[in-house]
This record gives structure tokens, C-alpha cells and sequence, in this order.
């Protein structure tokens, strides 16, 4: 019985997704047969017999190739979880000129929002992707659309066939082809609108060459953030010795030249400023020290990720416990990687979350490293344009890795690191 109940649902809601395939994928041949219908009905003798449809045809077709394909994509996601890349060009910052003009990628324009406009149908016309979306609306109705289309005209030849029966019209030619209706309609119902995801997937994709120039512009833009990162990472570390350890080692450098002068008139003044010079000398040190750890910690180098984040809660004002099902070996970039990744997040969980416990769980699978982080704070954060999460994303985006988060308000804050890794 529960078979039956669950092959009933199934039945029922795989006929409702097929009727809305088959209403999405005929919208535009519904465009095309309205055109034909418009220039029957003015007549071969009107001259706007064949003008009109022919606008009607290219007017319509292109307003709704695009939303058409965006509407496929949703339906493929919502129902199978497949997400298909629709690989549309993206617009460019738009920049103001020293001569008060405004650059938008293509051209100058004299206010802010003409260079929008004029840039926004640029992109939208000269991108690729139109003809990719024209193709598939030309496909998908005689594809998914035919395939799909199998169980209402099955319902539909099922009614006239059988719903005669009654008024004694139907012959045994009627009654054939309503239970042959009836069989297709409740045979076809469950897997009838099935054909749609492989079709998307084939046809709606973005095609290679559309998909190695993205990846170009997206290591262009992860190149220029690491030369970023670098030059600030380089200017933190100058301004840190600048201001610490070359100071200390100059008044150090100082109070050593003036105790060997007082070494014979004032003993007692050249031993003070030589303890102060060893406490002065002890003091660098430790900063050095510090720095270097911030530029890569020892114990990363010598003990590896997964000590080197043990290290790091033991130093950490949270309650803090580390899980691991395995020793990694890493590459060094990819350790650093994770290493101050970890870091931020634990950051965040004391300064912005409030946070007093946290779980960090590192795992690999067959293909990736993943670190979760999560703590009981207040929740709430948002990976903003300018924030460290970003540059946290930027960081992995490096290396083929993503941040996830989610965070609802109250909490609790889930993070997830994964960085696609062969050598584990």
C-alpha cells in the first residue's frame, strides 16, 4: 500500500512539472505561432501580412530567450539540485575621469547613469551567451518540451476517448486510443519531465570558451588580490621592524656606546645602561619573534597543520577543542592558507561574536581538505565586499578553495574551509 500511495505522488507531482516544462519550453514557438496565425488572418493582400509577424517573431524570441533560460535553470535546481552556470557576462566598475567623464569599460559618458545604461546593453547584446540561449529555445520544445507534453496529451486523448463512452459515440477505434491515453499518462507522469535536466545541462552550460575566459578574468582578478595582499603584507612587516625592533636596536646600539664611554668615570651608570641594554636586547627578540610567527609560526613548519591549530586554541581566550581524523601533509601555501584562515575565524568568534566555546573540525575527503568552524556566539555575520571574510575567500579562491557560512542571528556560526587537495 505505501508503494502504491508513493508511486501515486510521485505520479501526480512529476504530471504537474511536466505541464510547467511543457508551458516553459513552448513559450516562444507560442510567440512564433501567434505571428503565423497575425499574418493568416490580415491576409496575403495586407502589406503588413509578413512585416508585422516578422517583427512580432524577432521582438519576441529575443525578450524571452534569456528569461525563459534563467526559468529553466531555477526549475533544474529546485528540483534536481543540479545547478546549471549560466556564464553571462558580468558588467565592470564604472569609473569617473580627472575630466569628470565616466568610464564604463567600453566608453565615456558625461554622467553616472548614462554610462550604466549604455554599458548595461553592451554587455547585454554583445554577450555570447544570447546566441546560446536562442539555440536552446529553439531545442528545448522539440526535446524536454515533446517528451514532457506525453502525459498531458495522454490525459487529453484519454478524455475524448473514454469521456464518450457514456453518449454511445465512441467506437472501438475511440476507446482504443483513450486506454492506450490512459496508459501513457499514468506511465509517463513520473519520469516525463525528467529529460529537462539533461537538456540543460547540455545546452544551457556555458561553453568552454566562455568558460576559459571567465577562469581568466577570475585568476586575473585573484592574481591582482595577491599582489595586493603581498605589497600590504610586505609594507605591515617594514612598518613592524621600522617601529619595534629597529628602534629598540638603535637605542640599544645607543646605550652600548655610551656605557663604553662611562666605563672608566662612571662604572656604576655604564652597568645600568648595559641592563638596560640586556632587557632592551631581550625585548627585540621577542618581537622578532612575534613577527616571524605571524609570517609563518614554527611550529606550522615543524608540526604541521593540524598541531600548529592545537597551538593556536591553547593561546586563544575561547574554550576551544580540535578534532582531526588524520595527520595531513601538506604544501606549505595551502598549510598557510588554512592556518590563517583559522585564525580569522576564531578572531571573529571573540571580537564580533562575542563567542566563549568553539569546534574546529578538520576532515578530508578524497578530493579536499575541509576545516569546520563553529562557535556559540550571537551570529549574524555577512561576508561583506570589504571584510575579512572576503579576504578570506580571495585567500582560498587562490587555491581553488571556498569559504561557506552561515550564520542566523542568535546563532550559532558555522564556517567551512574546502580546498581541493591530491597530495593528502
Amino acid at each position: 500500500m505505501r508503494q502504491v500511495v508513493s508511486w501515486a505522488t510521485d505520479a501526480c507531482v512529476g504530471f504537474v512539472r511536466g505541464c510547467v516544462v511543457v508551458v516553459v519550453s513552448m513559450l516562444v514557438p507560442a510567440v512564433w505561432g501567434a505571428a503565423v496565425t497575425l499574418g493568416i488572418w490580415w491576409g496575403a493582400g495586407n502589406p503588413w501580412s509578413w512585416v508585422a509577424p516578422l517583427v512580432l517573431v524577432c521582438v519576441g524570441t529575443l525578450g524571452l530567450a534569456r528569461p525563459v533560460c534563467r526559468m529553466v535553470r531555477h526549475l533544474v535546481a529546485r528540483w534536481t539540485a543540479t545547478v546549471v552556470p549560466d556564464g553571462y557576462r558580468q558588467a565592470g566598475p564604472v569609473t569617473r575621469m580627472s575630466t569628470g567623464y565616466w568610464w564604463n569599460g567600453f566608453g565615456y559618458e558625461r554622467t553616472k547613469r548614462d554610462a550604466l545604461l549604455d554599458q548595461r546593453w553592451r554587455v547585454r547584446w554583445k554577450d555570447p551567451a544570447n546566441w546560446r540561449d536562442l539555440r536552446f529555445t529553439a531545442i528545448a520544445p522539440l526535446t524536454a518540451g515533446l517528451v514532457a507534453s506525453l502525459p498531458p496529451a495522454g490525459v487529453a486523448a484519454a478524455v475524448l476517448g473514454l469521456g464518450s463512452l457514456g453518449q454511445g459515440e465512441s467506437g472501438p477505434a475511440g476507446r482504443v486510443v483513450g486506454a492506450l491515453g490512459l496508459v501513457v499518462a499514468l506511465a509517463g507522469a513520473p519520469y516525463a519531465w525528467r529529460p529537462v535536466e539533461p537538456v540543460a545541462v547540455r545546452f544551457l552550460g556555458p561553453s568552454p570558451a566562455m568558460a576559459l575566459a571567465d577562469r581568466v578574468d577570475e585568476l586575473t582578478a585573484q592574481r591582482a588580490d595577491t599582489t595586493v595582499a603581498q605589497a600590504a603584507e610586505i609594507r605591515r612587516i617594514e612598518r613592524d621592524l621600522h617601529d619595534g625592533a629597529q628602534a629598540r636596536l638603535v637605542a640599544l646600539g645607543l646605550s652600548l656606546a655610551t656605557a663604553e664611554k662611562l666605563m672608566e668615570t662612571d662604572p656604576d651608570q655604564a652597568r645600568a645602561l648595559m641592563r638596560e641594554a640586556r632587557v632592551g636586547a631581550a625585548t627585540s627578540l621577542t618581537e622578532l619573534r612575534d613577527l616571524v610567527q605571524g609570517i609563518n609560526p614554527p611550529v606550522l613548519n615543524d608540526r604541521g597543520l593540524v598541531d600548529a591549530v592545537r597551538a593556536l586554541v591553547l593561546d586563544s581566550p575561547l574554550e576551544a577543542a580540535v578534532s582531526a581524523d588524520v595527520r595531513l601533509s601538506l604544501d606549505p601555501p595551502i598549510e598557510s592558507a588554512l592556518y590563517f584562515g583559522t585564525t580569522e575565524l576564531l578572531t571573529n568568534a571573540v571580537k564580533h561574536a562575542h563567542a566563549t566555546r568553539a569546534r574546529i573540525s578538520i576532515a578530508r575527503d578524497d578530493t579536499a581538505i575541509v576545516i569546520d568552524v563553529e562557535d556559540n556566539g550571537r551570529g549574524g555575520a555577512r561576508v561583506r565586499t570589504d571584510g575579512g571574510l572576503a579576504g578570506l575567500r580571495r585567500r582560498l579562491a587562490v587555491f581553488d578553495g571556498t569559504l561557506e557560512v552561515t550564520s542566523p542571528a542568535g546563532g550559532p556560526t558555522r564556517a567551512r574551509m574546502m580546498v581541493p587537495c591530491e597530495s593528502l
